[in-house]
C-alpha cells in the first residue's frame, strides 16, 4: 500500500503514517461495495473533511479580510468550498488518477466527474486532519485558497462592473457608460445584448436575460481584454 499511494503524497506534499487513512479516502462508495475488504467507503471522511475546510477557511478569511462584514466573508467562504472549486483543487494535484472506484463508476468517467473529485478532496483533508493534526490539514488547504483569490475583491462576488470601475477609477478623466444595443425574444425569455465605452469606445460587449446580467457579462469581457483574470 505504501507505494500506492506514494506520488500522491508527493503531489499533496504530506507523507501518512497511517496509510490506513489515505486509503479510505480514496475509496469510492462503489468500491467500497465491491471489495468485502473494505468496510467504509471515503463518504465518513468526506464528511469531517467537509468541517475541517470551513474552520480553515473561515479562519483565513477573517484575519485576512478584517474589513469585510460577515455577509461577504460568507459569500467568498461559500465561493471557495464549493463543488466547483474543490474540483478545480482536486485536478490540480491529478486526484482522479489515484480513486478507488468500482468497475461500473470507472467506465461511466467517474474519475473525472466533479462531485466525486469534489468528495474525494474533502476526505483527502480529514485523511491528514486525522493522521497528522489541524496544522498539517491547514498548510494542506493553503496550497490552494490563497491562489484562488483573486485581487480584486469584486470578483469575488461576480461583480465585474464594480471591478471595471475600480480599475478605471484610476484615471478620472476616463468615463464609462453602459449602451443597451439590442432586445430579443418573446417577453417571458429576453434577451439583451449591451456594449460597454469607454469614451465613446467601445471595450466589451455582453448578453444577459437581464438588462443588468448584460452589463456585468460586458464588463466581464472589457476587464479580460485589460488582461484582468475573471
Amino acid at each position: 500500500m505504501e507505494t500506492e499511494f506514494s506520488e500522491l503524497e508527493k503531489q499533496i506534499g504530506y507523507t501518512f503514517k497511517d496509510k490506513g487513512l489515505i486509503y479510505e479516502a480514496l475509496s469510492h462508495s462503489s468500491y467500497a461495495n465491491e471489495k468485502k475488504k473494505q468496510k467504509h467507503s471515503n463518504e465518513r471522511l468526506e464528511f469531517l473533511g467537509d468541517s475541517v475546510l470551513s474552520v480553515v477557511v473561515s479562519e483565513y478569511l477573517f484575519k485576512n479580510y478584517p474589513d469585510f462584514p460577515e455577509g461577504e466573508l460568507t459569500k467568498i467562504r461559500a465561493a471557495l468550498v464549493c463543488e466547483k472549486s474543490l474540483h478545480q483543487f482536486a485536478l490540480r494535484i491529478h486526484l482522479g488518477d489515484f480513486l478507488l472506484l468500482g468497475k461500473g463508476e470507472t467506465h461511466t468517467g467517474g474519475r473525472e466527474r466533479p462531485s466525486i473529485l469534489a468528495d474525494a478532496f474533502e476526505a483527502v483533508i480529514a485523511a491528514i486532519y486525522l493522521d497528522g493534526g489541524l496544522e498539517s490539514a491547514r498548510k494542506h488547504i493553503m496550497h490552494f485558497i490563497p491562489k484562488t483569490l483573486p485581487k480584486n475583491h469584486s470578483l469575488l462576488f461576480g461583480d465585474y462592473k464594480t471591478a471595471l470601475q475600480e480599475v478605471i477609477q484610476k484615471n478620472p478623466e476616463e468615463k464609462v457608460e453602459y449602451v443597451l444595443v439590442s432586445e430579443s425574444g418573446p417577453d417571458h425569455n429576453k434577451t439583451f445584448v449591451v456594449e460597454v465605452c469607454m469614451n465613446s469606445n467601445i471595450i466589451g460587449k455582453g448578453k444577459g436575460k437581464t438588462k443588468k446580467e448584460a452589463e456585468q457579462m460586458a464588463a466581464k469581457e472589457a476587464l479580460e481584454l485589460m488582461g484582468i483574470e475573471t
